[in-house]
């Protein structure tokens, strides 16, 4: 295996909206998703929780946002805030 290929690495990311933005420099994102099931072969709905990085705190409850995969940053806490998708509306 070259170097190239050794070094190069596939990062999953989500799209997901903020639902908790009370810890520091944490953010919790609940992705939902569409699924067949294996069985039944219904489409139904799915949805998890990922506590993600915000260093500077920049997004709040309600934003819709991309989260890509990293290193463990806590016991809980893999994944990155990598961009704002959008802006949460207010009512």
């Amino acid at each position: 295996m070259s170097e190239a290929q050794a070094t190069t690495k596939v990062q999953r990311t989500l799209i997901g909206r903020v639902v908790s933005d009370k810890r520091a420099k944490t953010v919790t994102v609940l992705v939902e998703r569409r699924v067949k099931h294996p069985l039944y072969g219904k489409i139904v709905g799915e949805s998890r929780k990922y506590h993600a990085h915000d260093e500077n705190g920049e997004y709040k409850m309600g934003d819709t946002v991309e989260i890509s995969e990293s290193r463990p940053l806590s016991k809980t806490k893999n994944w990155v805030v990598t961009r704002l998708v959008e802006k949460a509306r207010l009512v």
